[in-house]
């Protein structure tokens, strides 16, 4: 009788344990990452956190057109110069993306990727993502060019004699850590923090730059959001090679509207630079954001998602 009932007693703290554990994981399960923090991997000129399924190929066409300070006279830069990317991203395993693209400024071929360490949760046992990105440019422009450019403005910068010429002087480099986070339906936002390397600067400028961001949406109806994106180069005197800032570069702002359909979102806004790459950005922007609307240039992005 005495092991009857001490049997029974065993079964009835696993069978307790078993519910218990089976509630546990049930909980576990309902806490999934959050869905759609941001709708668009790009957000204007910088990136967010959303990195689309598993064998998700992206098509991203990005154009921005000229100053607005002409006025009518080019209709407000969109007959004056422009820049312009197209790049496609692809995403082999979860909430891993990689891509390339080229831009017109200076033919810069860019190879990036971007990770999502961490994704927020809706039971905030995750209470915000965190995304690391990195780029890496290649100067496109003639070799003749590049030398010619050298000589005349770069000089002390190369490793080699004036004049010569080395394939790692095509090169810059761009690392950001993000962390992104839904407050509610309508709003999200985000903050980082990047490091930009050029190997090869002016005599007058820094290789390395320090950058500080912050971006946001706040949708306002079903398939629109207002957007902004606020970019900073940071004055670090310990990683500097100047005894006085010389042409340090510029905060910059940018604010649009972003429309979403599903597989296309389409970005119009304004911004104070005029570069497209995010160290291009960050190392050289020279447009004061308070001149408006001279400092400011009107701008676009397209984005086509196609899932396998």
């Amino acid at each position: 009788m005495k092991k009857t009932l001490l049997f029974a007693a065993l079964l009835a703290m696993v069978s307790v344990n078993l519910i218990a554990q089976d509630e546990t994981e049930a909980k576990e399960e309902k806490d999934y990452p959050v869905s759609a923090i941001f709708e668009h991997p790009e957000l204007i000129d910088g990136v967010t956190c959303m990195i689309p399924d598993k064998k998700t190929l992206e098509l991203v066409i990005q154009h921005k057109f000229g100053s607005l300070e002409n006025g009518i006279k080019d209709l407000y830069g969109i007959y004056g110069s422009s820049n312009i990317r197209l790049g496609l991203n692809y995403v082999p395993v979860k909430n891993f993306m990689v891509g390339a693209g080229i831009t017109r400024s200076n033919m810069m071929t860019d190879l990036n990727a971007k990770w999502n360490v961490l994704n927020q949760t809706r039971e905030n046992t995750i209470p915000v993502s965190v995304t690391l990105y990195g780029v890496v440019g290649i100067d496109g422009r003639d070799k003749d060019r590049i030398i010619e450019n050298t000589t005349d403005e770069i000089r002390e910068s190369w490793s080699g004699p004036i004049g010569t010429y080395e394939f790692s002087n095509r090169l810059n480099y761009f690392s950001q850590l993000l962390v992104s986070r839904k407050f509610s339906e309508k709003l999200s936002l985000q903050a980082g923090v990047s490091f930009t390397h050029y190997n090869t600067v002016g005599i007058k400028f820094d290789h390395d730059k320090v950058g500080v961001h912050g971006g946001g949406r706040l949708k306002v109806t079903s398939q629109g959001s207002i957007i902004a994106t606020y970019d900073q180069a940071l004055k670090i005197k310990s990683i500097s090679e100047q005894r006085e800032w010389y042409k340090h570069s510029l905060p910059s702002l940018a604010v649009g509207y972003e429309i979403s359909t599903g597989s296309h979102v389409f970005q119009l806004y304004v911004s104070s630079t005029s570069q497209l790459l995010p160290q291009e950005n960050i190392m050289w922007n020279q447009r004061d954001m308070t001149d408006f609307p001279g400092g400011f240039s009107f701008g676009f992005v397209i984005n086509r998602l196609w899932a396998y």
